[in-house]
C-alpha cells in the first residue's frame, strides 16, 4: 500500500483528493471543520518536503455552476486550519485552473473550483480525469469520504499516474482502521450495530458474522429481531417484512459461535416526543400505544459487560433516538463504556453518520481510538465491497 512515505514531494505539484464537503451556514461560514482538519496532516508532509499541493474536492451536488455551492466560501477557513494562505482558482480544469497551477511555487497551497459543477465528474468521464491529471506530478487521495464512488477525481484519474499515486495519511488510516476490525484485531472482536432498519445493515451483518465473537443489535433494529422470536413490540418501528431474515441471522450466529446481544428492557414512550410519558419495559412486553425509543437500564448494564470484556470494538448506529435526551441514555451509556475499553487498551472504530454525530455530541471523539470520516464508504468497506477510490491506487 502506497503512502506518502514512500514519496518525496520536493519541487513536486501534489494533486490531492480532498473531502472538503462540509456544511455550511446561510452566511457561508463553516459550521464544523473536522473534514478539514482530517486532511491537515497530508498537506503539510507535502508542503514541508518542498513541494506544493492542488486541492480538488466538491461541495454539495450543485446542478451546473451555482454560486452558493462555490468553494471560494471556504478558502479563509482552510487558510486558518492549515496555517498557509490558500489560493484559489475559478475553474477545477482548462486553461484558468492550469495557469493557477503553472504558478504555484513550492510550500503554496491551491484549492480549485467545486468538481461538480462539471457533470463529467460524477459519470466518470476519462477525458475530464485526463484533463485533472494535467494539474500535478503526484496523484495522492485522501478522500475517504467518497472512495465508494468510481468518479473522475477519485478514481479515473488514477490511470495516469501508473506509478505517481498514492493515500494520503487519512485514507491510509481509514483503511487500517477497517482492517484491523475485520482482520487483524485482536480478539474479542465486538461489533455494535444500532439504527432504524435491519434492512440497512444486512449485508454487513452477514460479511462480519465471520470476524465477530459479539454482536450488539440495538436502535430500532431490536424490534424486528424481537417480534420474529414472538415478542410483543407495540408501536415501535419494525420492520415485519424482515422478521423471516432477522431468524436466519440468529441461526446463522448461532453456528458461527458468534453471541448476539439484544436489549432485554426498553425506555418506552407513549408518543415519538422528547416530553412523552415513558416507562421501562421488558423488550418482549411492549404493549399497544408504546413504542421503545431506548435502551433500559438492564440492557445497559449487559452491554457494559459485553464491551469491557472485548478487544476490539466497532459501533456503527446509536442505541436510541440520541437526538432526544429523554432517549438519549443509551447511547451516553454504551459510549462510557466504549471510552473506558479503549483506555484500557481495546481498539475501537467508530463510523457511520448517526454514531460519527452522537460521539461528537456527547464528546467521545477523544475518548476512542478512530473515528471515521466516510459514511457510505465506511458501510461499503464493512460489506467488504472493495471500493473503487481504493482499488485505483493499489491497481
Amino acid at each position: 500500500m502506497k503512502t506518502l512515505n514512500d514519496f518525496n514531494f520536493n519541487n513536486k505539484k501534489a494533486l490531492i483528493r480532498v473531502d472538503f464537503n462540509v456544511p455550511l451556514d446561510e452566511d457561508f461560514n463553516v459550521t464544523d471543520n473536522t473534514r478539514i482538519v482530517s486532511a491537515k496532516p497530508t498537506i503539510i508532509k507535502i508542503l514541508e518536503d518542498g513541494g506544493s499541493c492542488v486541492l480538488m474536492s466538491h461541495l454539495g451536488r450543485p446542478k451546473g455552476v451555482q454560486d452558493q455551492f462555490s468553494l471560494k466560501h471556504i478558502i479563509e477557513e482552510v487558510s486558518n486550519v492549515l496555517g498557509v494562505t490558500v489560493k484559489f482558482a475559478s475553474d477545477c480544469v482548462g486553461e484558468v485552473a492550469e495557469t493557477a497551477v503553472a504558478a504555484l511555487q513550492p510550500g503554496e497551497v491551491l484549492l480549485l473550483e467545486n468538481l461538480r459543477y462539471y457533470s463529467e465528474e460524477t459519470a466518470g468521464d476519462e477525458k475530464f480525469a485526463e484533463q485533472l491529471s494535467k494539474l500535478g506530478d503526484i496523484y495522492v487521495n485522501d478522500a475517504f469520504g467518497t472512495a465508494h464512488r468510481a468518479h473522475a477525481s477519485t478514481t479515473i484519474v488514477a490511470k495516469f499516474f501508473p506509478e505517481k499515486k498514492c493515500f494520503g495519511y487519512l485514507l491510509a488510516q481509514e483503511i487500517e482502521s477497517i482492517q484491523k476490525v475485520m482482520e487483524t484485531g485482536e480478539k474479542p472482536v465486538l461489533a455494535v450495530l444500532g439504527g432504524a432498519k435491519v434492512s440497512s445493515k444486512i449485508t454487513i451483518i452477514e460479511n462480519i458474522l465471520d470476524k465477530v465473537d459479539h454482536l450488539i443489535i440495538g436502535g430500532g433494529m431490536t424490534f424486528t429481531f424481537v417480534k420474529a422470536q414472538g415478542g410483543q413490540v407495540g408501536d415501535s418501528i419494525c420492520e415485519d417484512d424482515k422478521m423471516e431474515l432477522a431468524l436466519e441471522i440468529l441461526k446463522l450466529a448461532k453456528e458461527k459461535n458468534v453471541q448476539i446481544h439484544i436489549p432485554v428492557d426498553v425506555v418506552a414512550a407513549n408518543a415519538f416526543s422528547n416530553d412523552a410519558e415513558t416507562k421501562i419495559l421488558d423488550v418482549t412486553e411492549i404493549p399497544e400505544g408504546w413504542q421503545g425509543l431506548d435502551a433500559g437500564p438492564k440492557s445497559i448494564e449487559n452491554f457494559n459487560k459485553v464491551v469491557l470484556e472485548s478487544k476490539t470494538i466497532l459501533w456503527n448506529g446509536p442505541l436510541g433516538v440520541f437526538e432526544m435526551p429523554t432517549f438519549a441514555k443509551g447511547t451516553i451509556a454504551l459510549g462510557d463504556s466504549i471510552a473506558e475499553a479503549t483506555k484500557n487498551g481495546a481498539f475501537s472504530l467508530v463510523g457511520g453518520g448517526d454514531s460519527v454525530a452522537a460521539v461528537k455530541q456527547f464528546g467521545f471523539e477523544n475518548k476512542v481510538s478512530y473515528v471515521s470520516t466516510g459514511g457510505g464508504a465506511m458501510l461499503e468497506s464493512l460489506e467488504g465491497k472493495t471500493l473503487p477510490g481504493i482499488a485505483a491506487i493499489l491497481d
